[in-house]
Formats: structure tokens, C-alpha cells, sequence
């Protein structure tokens, strides 16, 4: 066995034959899971390169390939044990690059990239012999397809496949990326980057090795390393030995204890505290966008170019770790007054927004030490309402931490006097998706006549009415109730009407009215917040007996007011509507945006949704197992078993379908068809598969309910 940190010309220059066997699973690598996060590392490693670091490299991962004898003047065989996915999207993109370069006429950056997918007319035998890596047997016809495709390539004579949109993706982002103004330049860079900067460690294994033994090792024994531990590894490595105890205890001891080792979600990737802590304060530190799989390269770098001192250093990393921790442990607290930066984490927390902790960070650090604490507020104040419009109108989060982080590059550059109204400059100027602030127009569109009970995650509609009720009772401010701020993250979000209305609010209403009136229950004018959870019978019982207790019993001021808008007249579809009104002027008026700001002239992309996410992505996200069992989730179909397979495919009796749906309809006859999303469970459990969807949409930021008649994705 031989491991070496190789780069992309490494693997495929020379003649070679890289075969994925017939076991391995298909490729099933997706937009928002990997070809986007590849192309944006790649972009920033280029930016990396070019702005103060030319030796930057990023690394890929690992593959492991097992050498296959051949016959003396065959082409040299290898059979790729682990990282097929990896390297199949190389070779896309790779052969992407390579079809931009030819149409643009950049022949000889092509003829360098040209030797990396396709092995010499001299050296193939057979047809497929013509590329350097060759897919599975079900992948074959449509990797040779696109890969074989004449520049320009007409991807809609290529027949669908995920290689074919992973080409086109790659092709585009590439076209784009290259522009016209300067392309020849552009183009040099990105060839270099992409075949000489990329690492990736190859392990190559003899024929003679036991493959499975060896990725079974890789893949399932053994506790990795987190970020934190190789950090502390190489600091104290270069502490003088009579002092590394000392400093240890000092510095960094508290970052082994539980609330430090804690695992956290950022994004769907769970990372221990303490590693999540460092890579924010990093980001905060250097101004550079970059993941966290990262950080501890870029410590090393940060290290040895600019805080060459880590004696000196271990201080200030210790001092940020502990505002940073009174921040959250803060912010956690449901009881009580926070101060502006406690609130700031606690609302934006909600949003699942981790972005915003380097911004913290570097409000904290010593550069900033002569910002008043009346500009820090005012600063907190713009990126809240920033956060909270973004997230109430549903505006694409993808890229929003490298626009912070572009920000606080601005930032850094402007006098510390100014910081307040700067922000508020850069904020009311950006007109991009990523990163523009919704207006007023905007966030009235987004929450009149929705379903806001549904269409978003209660604990972010809670946090909104949370915020109504305290700027009820004065908070924060100057002149505040003595009742206090509400409990946060207590309080049960209620329908005045409730949802059950059949019951017990009778009214004389056709169907066409009736439908109306479900679809008002679920708007934000029919929506409180209750400290103590009503009984079923308030809770669904009539308008009468519902106020009678709100008024002895409640001292939500929210729920007040929607009282005494219905004060001498029943509660109904009008006063909903009324409500619905006066609560978008009030959260307006609590997260403000500039009189007169507009936002974003062209309407941003829509996020994702349920019916963009198939099963073949939860397989490959980990969010379900190959070989998993389903079951029915109706009693007319009894014994009926679906397994789910690596590329997403449901196998009933050995048959298999490309959805859930259509595994459904085979054991289920009845007429009209059935939403198989719904109707499979996980065998032994209470989820079903679309609990399963709408958990892994959660983890990514996107709200699992967005449409009230799902899709079959």
C-alpha cells in the first residue's frame, strides 16, 4: 500500500484505466450537495491564490485504488475502491473545462486539460478505452454521452442523467465564471487551480491486498481528529515546554470540558463546539470565506504569516472564547432581559443562522475597541432586521456567509466611527439574491395571504411573536412594563379560530367559502402565542368561551389587541384579514428597514422545497441507509415491503421504481392513486419517508412545509 497527497494531473496524466467496479453504487452526487460547494471552493481558492496566500492549496478527500494485472503494452489498470463519486465529478468538470476552453478558442490551456480525460489514440484498444476513468455498468452509456460530446454541447440532445447535469452545471458555472473582459487570463487561473492546486490523498493498493478489509478501515473504525484537537496539537508543539502546562491550564483547558465538546448542527454537519468556535473566530480574524473541514490549514497558514507569536496569541483566542460562550449561554436563558448582542444570537439563532457568529466575533475583537456601544447596538439592530426580512420573505441563504464576510473586508477598512452607517450603506445598496435586504413591498407580499402556520418553522414564527409581545411590553427600550419580556422559547403558538372550526364556530357557508376560511385559519392574523397550553376543549371550543379565557386567564398583549379587534362582533375571516394587516406593519416597524428602501427590483430564486429533494439525495446525504425497509402506512395493504437502494430506487419484490409513488401504486390499487411520500414509513418507527424529507430540508435551512399539495420527487 502507498499513500501520497497527489493533485488531479497526478492521477489522470498519464495513459491509465480507471475502473469503477460493477458493486459500487451508481453516481449520485447532486447541485446542492456537491457540485455547487465544489465550484464555490475552487472559486475561493482562486481568490485565496491570487489576493495573499500563492501556495494555497484545497484538499478533496481521499480515494483508495487497487492496481489489476494486465498484459505487458495494456493499458495500466485500476479498480477504484473508494472516492468513485469524487472522481467521477473530476472528470466532468475537468471535461466541462476542457469544452469551454475549445468554444472559446483557447487551444493550448485546452491541450493541457485534454490529457487528463482522454488517454492517446496510441494507447486504446477498445472504444471505451478513449477515457481515462470509466463509471459502473448503469452509468456508462450516459458518461460516454456527455463525455464524448462535441463543443459546443447541445445538452438537450444528451439523454437525462445526473452526469449530464453535473457537465452542464459545471459548464455553465465555468462559462459564467470566465465572463468575456479578461477571459484568456481567467481561464489560466482556473486550469492551474483545478489541476495543480487541488490535493487529494491517494492510497494504491497492491493487486494482492485485501480491498474490502482496507475500506471497510477507512470508513468504520478509528475516532478522527476535530479541528480543535490538530489546532491544539500544533500550538503546543511550539510553546516552550516549561510553559505548555501553564498555558494549557490557562487557555485551553476549558475547551475540553462538555459544554466545548458539545456536537453542534451547522448546516446539516454536526461539528464539537469548540471546532465550530474556532473556525468562526478564524473567519472573523482573517476576513477569508472558507468551510470548516478547512480550518486547521488555515490556522497553520494564519499562523505562520501573521500571528507568527502563539504565546501571544492563546490569550486573545481565549478571551473571544469566552465572550463567545457568555453570548450563547446568554442568549439561552428564557427568563428575563437580555442585553443587545444576547437578543441579536438568541432571535437570529432561530433562523439557524450560524453566519452571524463571526460577525460577533469581530465586533468584539481589539480593532474594534473604539466602536461606541451605541453604534454596536445600531449595528445589531440593521443586521437583524437584515436576517429576520431574508428569512419571513424566504430569500435564498446559499452564499450569505461569504457576503458577510465580504462585508466585514469593507468594514475593516473604514473608520470605526463610521462603522453604523456604513453598514447600513452596504446593506441598502447590495441588489443581489445572496445578499440584498427585502423592503416593506416585499414583506407584505410574503406574509399577506399565506399560510404562515405551515410555511414556516414554528420555532421562527414563535421568535417573531415573541418579538410583537415584547415591543408590547417595551422591550428592550426605555420605559418598560413591570410584567417583563415573554419566556422565550415557551410559548405555544395558538389559532384564535381554531383550525377544527367545524366543530364548534358553525356558519352558514357554501364550499367555495368554506375552503376560504381553512385557508384564512393558518394567516398570521389568526395566530398568538399562549404561556400555558389550553386544554382541547378551549382550545377548539366557540369564539365565546375562547375570549371569555384569553381575557381572565392570558397576558399575552398580542392576544389583547386581537380581542379588542373583534371586541361586539365574532371572530372571522375579515377581522383575521384586519389582523393579518396591522401585524406586518408591526413587525416593519420592529425590524425597519430605510424609509423609501426597495430591496431586490427582480424576485430572488426560489428556495428549496420538498419537491426538489428525491430519495436518491437523502441516501447520499445520510439521512436514510442502503437496504432500509418500508412499510405501508395503511391497513389495506398489510405485508407489503419496499427497500431503498443506493441510487434512490425503491425495489418491491425485486422489482424496481424511481419513486415512492410508483412503489406505491403496485401494492396499493385504489383509485386515484396515492402520494408515496406518505404512504411508506420506516419499518419500526413512526416516521414516515416524508418526515424523513422534511428533517433533512430542516438541517439544510429550508422549511419542510412550503407547499400546501406536495410533490412526488
Amino acid at each position: 500500500m502507498k499513500t501520497d497527497v497527489v493533485k488531479p494531473k497526478d492521477i489522470f496524466y498519464n495513459p491509465t484505466r480507471l475502473t469503477v467496479p460493477l458493486f459500487q453504487r451508481p453516481y449520485v452526487w447532486s447541485l446542492e450537495e456537491q457540485w455547487a460547494p465544489l465550484w464555490e471552493d475552487i472559486v475561493r481558492l482562486i481568490d485565496v491564490i491570487e489576493d495573499h496566500n500563492p501556495d494555497a492549496t484545497h484538499f478533496l478527500g481521499a480515494t483508495v485504488i487497487q492496481q489489476v494485472p494486465t498484459r505487458l503494452g495494456a493499458l495500466p489498470t485500476w479498480n477504484v475502491i473508494d472516492g468513485q463519486q469524487r472522481m467521477t465529478t473530476l472528470q466532468l468538470l475537468l471535461d466541462a473545462l476542457h469544452a469551454q476552453l475549445e468554444r472559446r478558442g483557447f487551444t493550448d490551456l485546452a491541450e493541457q486539460v485534454l490529457p487528463l480525460v482522454e488517454n492517446p489514440k496510441s494507447f486504446r484498444k477498445a472504444e471505451d478505452d478513449r477515457f481515462k476513468l470509466w463509471p459502473t455498468n448503469r452509468d456508462r452509456a450516459s458518461f460516454g454521452a456527455v463525455m464524448a460530446a462535441t463543443p459546443p454541447i447541445s445538452y438537450g440532445n444528451i439523454p437525462e442523467s445526473r452526469l449530464r447535469d453535473a457537465h452542464r452545471f459545471f459548464s455553465e458555472a465555468i462559462g459564467e465564471w470566465l465572463g468575456d473582459d479578461g477571459a484568456d487570463q481567467r481561464a489560466a487561473l482556473l486550469v492551474g487551480a483545478v489541476t495543480e492546486r487541488l490535493e487529494i490523498a491517494s492510497i494504491r493498493l497492491e493487486a494482492h491486498e485485501d480491498a474490502q478489509a482496507i475500506f471497510e478501515t477507512l470508513n468504520a473504525r478509528g475516532t478522527p481528529l476535530s479541528a480543535a484537537d490538530l489546532i491544539k496539537n500544533f500550538i503546543f508543539q511550539q510553546v516552550d515546554a516549561a510553559e505548555a502546562e501553564k498555558a494549557y491550564l490557562a487557555y485551553w483547558a476549558d475547551f475540553e470540558t462538555p459544554w466545548w465538546e458539545t456536537e453542534v448542527t451547522s448546516g446539516r454537519i454536526k461539528n464539537p463546539r469548540a471546532s465550530l468556535f474556532l473556525w468562526q473566530w478564524l473567519v472573523a480574524r482573517t476576513l477569508t470565506d472558507f468551510p470548516i473541514r478547512e480550518v486547521f490549514t488555515q490556522f497553520k497558514h494564519y499562523v505562520n504569516t501573521v500571528e507568527k507569536d502563539v504565546a501571544a496569541l492563546l490569550p486573545r483566542i481565549k478571551t473571544a472564547a469566552d465572550r463567545y460562550r457568555a453570548i450563547i449561554e446568554g442568549s439561552e436563558n428564557p427568563n428575563g432581559t437580555l442585553d443587545r448582542t444576547q437578543l441579536f444570537s438568541y432571535r437570529v439563532g432561530t433562523l439557524d443562522s450560524e453566519i452571524s457568529r463571526p460577525l460577533l466575533i469581530w465586533l468584539d475583537e481589539p480593532e474594534q475597541a473604539e466602536v461606541s456601544e451605541s453604534d454596536r447596538q445600531h449595528i445589531l439592530e440593521l443586521l437583524e432586521s437584515w436576517f429576520v426580512r431574508r428569512a419571513l420573505v424566504k430569500a435564498p441563504s446559499q452564499g450569505s456567509n461569504r457576503f458577510i464576510v465580504d462585508m466585514l473586508r469593507e468594514l475593516s477598512r473604514r473608520p470605526r466611527q463610521e462603522l453604523a452607517s456604513a453598514v447600513e450603506g452596504i446593506l441598502v445598496a447590495n441588489h443581489t439574491a445572496v445578499g440584498y435586504w427585502p423592503g416593506d413591498g416585499e414583506l407584505r407580499a410574503a406574509l399577506t395571504d399565506t399560510n404562515v402556520y405551515w410555511n414556516y418553522r414554528r420555532s421562527r414564527l414563535r421568535m417573531v411573536l415573541e418579538a410583537l409581545e415584547d415591543a408590547k411590553r417595551g422591550y428592550p427600550g426605555v420605559n418598560p412594563l413591570a410584567m417583563g419580556p415573554i419566556v422565550r422559547g415557551k410559548a405555544t403558538v395558538e389559532h384564535l379560530m381554531p383550525q377544527k372550526w367545524r366543530a364548534h364556530w358553525p356558519a352558514d357557508l357554501d364550499e367555495e367559502q368554506a375552503r376560504e376560511r381553512d385557508r384564512r385559519v393558518q394567516q398570521l392574523g389568526n395566530l398568538t402565542i399562549v404561556t400555558q397550553a389550553l386544554n382541547s376543549k378551549v382550545s377548539n371550543g366557540a369564539w365565546e368561551q375562547k375570549r371569555a379565557h384569553f381575557l381572565a386567564s392570558d397576558d399575552v398583549l398580542i392576544t389583547k389587541d386581537a380581542l379588542a379587534l373583534a371586541a361586539g362582533s365574532t371572530w372571522d375571516e375579515d377581522t383575521i384579514a384586519e389582523r393579518t394587516d396591522h401585524l406586518i406593519t408591526q413587525i416593519a416597524a420592529l425590524w425597519p428597514a430605510p424609509a423609501g428602501h426597495v430591496g431586490l427590483d427582480v424576485p430572488p430564486p426560489p428556495p428549496i422545497t420538498r419537491a426538489s429533494v428525491d430519495v436518491a439525495q437523502l441516501v447520499d446525504a445520510g439521512w436514510l441507509e442502503v437496504g432500509t425497509e418500508l412499510d405501508p402506512r395503511l391497513r389495506a395493504v398489510p405485508g407489503a415491503v419496499a427497500t431503498v437502494a443506493q441510487d434512490g430506487r425503491l425495489f418491491v419484490d425485486g422489482v424496481a421504481y424511481d419513486t415512492p409513488s410508483a412503489a406505491a401504486a403496485v401494492v396499493y390499487t385504489a383509485k386515484g392513486g396515492v402520494n408515496g411520500w406518505w404512504f411508506w414509513g420506516i419499518a419500526g418507527t413512526d416516521k414516515r419517508l416524508n418526515d424523513v424529507r422534511a428533517d433533512y430540508l430542516a438541517s439544510l435551512g429550508a422549511d419542510a412545509a412550503d407547499a400546501g399539495v406536495e410533490a412526488d420527487a
